[in-house]
């Protein structure tokens, strides 16, 4: 999974790369979903939280945004199987969703609040995972890196720019004409910051606000 991406995986697969039989298999796992989802927990285990939190919520949500981060590069596959509206009970994921709820606790807000948190920082992490697999898979498929297929796409880009419909859009390019470098490191920990900004104000206001309005489901 790691080297070929998840779509490459199966049980028949597996089976060759062990020099088994693929029906002997079904004694350790039900289906190619039981073996992912044991796949998700070991990964999951990878990142290892200290025994003790540092003091302070903040501080404690950046050291298991940045694990899970490591994880999700080391294992780009991951982010596109761990589900927000269909999580499976994974002992290793209930570690880390331990560690932020018990870093949100105390501070005025109830479970439903503490719980979206928790939500929002996860999908915010697996939102900038998800497209390494997706770049990993795309320059397998062109052969260019995403560099070499931007430069495929500058003359379509400036002449868009300069149609004159699009006039913040033009200024930009203009000022990025000597590269823009996409690293996705530097997009977590800016994104990271940001939103650990907002979770202050929440924490420290007199009422959260916080609440299922306008969401198509409320769990």
């Amino acid at each position: 999974a790691d080297v070929e991406g998840i779509a490459a995986l199966s049980l028949r697969g597996v089976s060759a790369k062990l020099d088994a039989p693929v029906m002997s298999l079904y004694r350790h796992v039900g289906s190619k979903a039981d073996l992912l989802r044991h796949m998700t927990d070991a990964v999951l285990g990878e990142a290892k939280l200290p025994p003790s939190p540092p003091p302070g919520w903040r501080p404690q949500l950046e050291l298991a945004a940045r694990l899970q981060w490591r994880v999700l590069q080391k294992h780009p596959w991951l982010a596109r199987l761990m589900s927000l509206t269909r999580p499976s009970p994974l002992p290793n994921a209930l570690v880390h969703a331990e560690w932020v709820l018990r870093a949100l606790d105390g501070h005025g807000l109830g479970a439903a609040e503490r719980m979206r948190l928790h939500i929002i920082l996860y999908g915010f992490i697996q939102g900038i995972a998800v497209n390494l697999e997706t770049e990993a898979e795309a320059a397998s498929d062109t052969g260019m890196t995403d560099d070499q297929w931007m430069q495929t796409q500058i003359a379509a880009f400036t002449a868009l720019a300069g149609s004159g419909r699009y006039p913040v859009f033009a200024s930009v390019l203009q000022e990025l004409r000597g590269g823009f470098d996409l690293d996705f490191d530097v997009l977590f920990e800016l994104g990271l910051g940001a939103l650990l900004d907002g979770f202050a104000h929440i924490l420290k206001g007199p009422s959260p606000r916080i609440t299922a309005a306008g969401s198509s489901r409320n769990r």
